[in-house]
């Protein structure tokens, strides 16, 4: 096949990987360089550093009441901003589809509808023999495989009923009967839980959604039904949950402002310590712009004061118990310069992560001191359910129901945004600019010559390697590919280079990507340079669990969930590194960029080559055919380091195919949404 004077084999096109007994050897060989392995942990550690001063400084700065009013004010708003806006309420449908009977209490089985077609799973636990209307409790589920019958969680709920609440407790999506992704005999594919919201949530941004404003949403539904029932007492009504749930409770705290009282259980601490403490989050418990508007945990508690709160936390919890103090701290001073200070408490209990009697005995002190509905200390004897009994559908699965999936809605989403979506040639580069939210820097990167380490079997017989510092604390490593010997400054020859951009690492790529070889045997004379942007390769982080880096729940995903909270989305950060590289080479006199990008870093090279004057001709291998294509196919393979949150409401990919026609794109053996090659 003829590209550009250029003939790439069949079997190079055909390979979009180096199969896995070739990299096996080619790894076994060399190992691929990996110098820079905490550059990304540390690189967020001093973004989140500073957002934390800033946060703890604006909170003691209050000196009084109207202060501490209109910070709650602000923050109320600034959780708005990033969680909605929020759907239209619609019929909630609710049925009854079972009940038990017990002396103390009684459980309803129930389901409604959270929105058009979405089933919600919940058991309503009313008391008996206790004074009615009595106050409502929502309990949100932590990440246990059946939801809501899990031990804990029937506990708790049961235990507020015969202490006279009426308290629903709902499954979360993916976990109990809301399975999202289920084979035909409703087992799960992707696993419950964090799997399957990260699964999905990765996939809504693209659309500009997210999964905690979902889930929180089925919260706010649960309340619209809770309300509706007339056994509850208006006037008091509070949300309590753990881990999972605990995200959620912190949340709904903070979203919906019908609560009268809280009481969020091993969650809360600071952004700065998860992040520290290498601690990956689901994509439900990275809101979108929150440490860009300046959020943290404790603020989702503070847009509720002075009304009742508890941290309730664990000394032997991966949520760090430093974290949950300071939290408090932060708390207390705003709820004492309310005049409410007795509103809001701590505890810790003295074991592992859960939601334990302790835990639970200290909430319904909370609950009971903000309603004086009972005085008890101390959890009355509980009766645990089989999880089938707790079954609102027949099959325990809301599948077998006909339940709409988050994933069919946002295939839905996408769909509708396309046909709405007219992107004018002139306003294509304002709108990638624009949602990648590179920063301003001015004048040319400053680099450093790494000493070479030896031979590193690539097709040309010398090579340097260049750390161009494209941020401070950032280095995107530039390997230069010669036939002399080099040990100093680079030096330009001619106006024209070749600048590759990996798909992992370039050092390895070097040595077993085809691509490579092929052009430089097409073009011998252009000098050649391959590069790893940040976070792979060179700067490929060791971090978030031992080797980590391509698991759903490892260092990639965690610090492209923390560049979306801080509005710097990942592949952002990346497209900046190709331009800066870009003119680093413009400062040495290479003007002329035939810029080359493969797989992941295809999509940074897109950007870059969209965006650079400079960039006058383009190869991508292995592209991503669309955005929309991620958006509509069940079960992708793209990571959350190469999706552009909002994209598909603005442009889509093949609209920056089109426009690289003019640099003369060379498009070989593009990846569909499952990052196969298109025949």
């Amino acid at each position: 096949m003829q590209l550009a004077g250029l003939t790439i084999a069949g079997a190079a096109m055909d390979s979009a990987i180096p199969t896995a007994s070739a990299a096996a050897a080619s790894a076994l060989a060399i190992p691929p360089f990996n110098r820079h392995p905490r550059m990304m942990q540390e690189y967020f550690v001093r973004k989140m550093r500073l957002h934390d001063d800033i946060h703890r400084n604006r909170i003691y700065a209050l000196k009084t009441k109207a202060q501490a009013q209109a910070y709650v004010r602000d923050v109320q708003q600034k959780i708005q901003a990033s969680f909605g806006p929020w759907p239209e309420k619609t019929p909630l449908n609710a049925r009854i589809t079972g009940t038990i009977d017990h002396p103390e209490y009684k459980i309803e089985n129930i389901i409604f509808e959270s929105r058009p077609g979405f089933l919600v799973t919940a058991n309503l636990y009313l008391p008996k023999g206790k004074k009615l209307p009595a106050p409502g409790v929502i309990g949100t589920c932590g990440h246990s495989t059946n939801g809501k019958a899990e031990t804990a969680y029937q506990s708790f709920a049961q235990g507020l009923a015969r202490l006279g609440y009426v308290c629903l407790i709902y499954d979360p999506i993916g976990q109990g009967e809301r399975l999202q992704y289920v084979n035909e005999k409703l087992k799960p594919i992707i696993g419950p839980g964090t799997r399957e919201h990260i699964h999905s949530g990765n996939q809504q941004f693209l659309i500009g959604e997210f999964i905690g404003s979902w889930r929180a949403w089925d919260g706010i539904r649960a309340l619209d039904y809770l309300l509706t029932r007339p056994e509850v007492d208006k006037n008091h009504l509070g949300v309590t949950g753990n881990s999972g749930g605990g995200t959620m409770t912190t949340w709904l705290s903070g979203v919906e402002n019908r609560w009268t009282m809280t009481a969020p259980i091993c969650f809360v601490t600071t952004f700065r310590h998860n992040l520290e403490n290498e601690l990956p989050a689901d994509s439900e418990q990275c809101p979108p712009r929150a440490l860009a508007l300046g959020l943290d945990h404790c603020d989702f508690i503070a847009a509720m004061a002075p009304k009742p709160a508890i941290v309730l936390a664990k000394e032997k919890d991966f949520f760090d118990a430093r974290g949950a103090e300071e939290a408090y701290a932060r708390l207390k001073h705003i709820y004492r310069l309310l005049g409410a200070e007795d509103n809001v408490r701590l505890f810790i209990g003295p074991t592992y992560h859960g939601f334990t009697q302790e835990n639970r005995e200290a909430m319904y002190q909370l609950f009971n001191y903000a309603t004086k509905v009972s005085d008890a200390a101390k959890e009355p004897p509980i009766r645990l359910e089989k999880d089938e009994a707790l079954w609102c559908t027949p099959k325990g699965q809301v599948a077998a129901e006909g339940s709409k999936t988050v994933f069919s809605f946002t295939r839905e989403t996408s769909k509708r945004l396309a046909t709405g979506r007219s992107v004018a040639d002139k306003d294509l580069k304002s709108i990638v600019h624009r949602l990648l939210n590179m920063p301003k820097v001015k004048g040319t990167p400053h680099y450093r010559i790494i000493r070479s380490v030896g031979n590193r079997k690539y097709p040309k017989p010398q090579y340097i390697n260049y750390a161009v510092e494209t941020e401070p604390g950032i280095h995107a490593v530039v390997t230069r590919l010669d036939d002399e010997r080099m040990h100093s400054r680079p030096r330009a020859g001619s106006s024209r280079a070749t600048l590759y951009i990996s798909h992992h690492s370039a050092d390895a790529e070097l040595r077993d990507e085809p691509l490579i070889a092929e052009y430089l045997k097409a073009d011998a004379t252009t000098a050649f340079f391959a590069c790893d942007v940040r976070g792979v390769g060179e700067s490929r982080p060791g971090t978030a669990g031992l080797d980590s880096f391509l698991t759903p729940y490892g260092s990639d995903y965690f610090y492209s969930a923390h560049s979306i909270m801080f509005d710097r989305p990942y592949v952002g950060q990346k497209t900046f590194d190709v331009l800066r590289v870009i003119e680093w080479l413009q400062s040495i006199g290479h003007t002329e960029i035939h810029l080359i990008g493969k797989g992941w870093g295809a999509l940074p090279a897109t950007f870059a080559a969209l965006l650079s004057d400079n960039v006058k001709r383009v190869t991508l291998k292995n592209a991503l055919t669309s955005y929309a294509e991620v958006a509509e196919t069940e079960f992708y393979k793209w990571p959350l380091s190469t999706l552009l949150p909002g994209a598909l409401a603005a442009f889509d990919m093949p609209e920056c195919y089109a426009e690289l026609r003019k640099k003369d794109l060379a498009n070989i053996a593009p990846w569909n949404a499952k990052a196969e090659i298109i025949r």
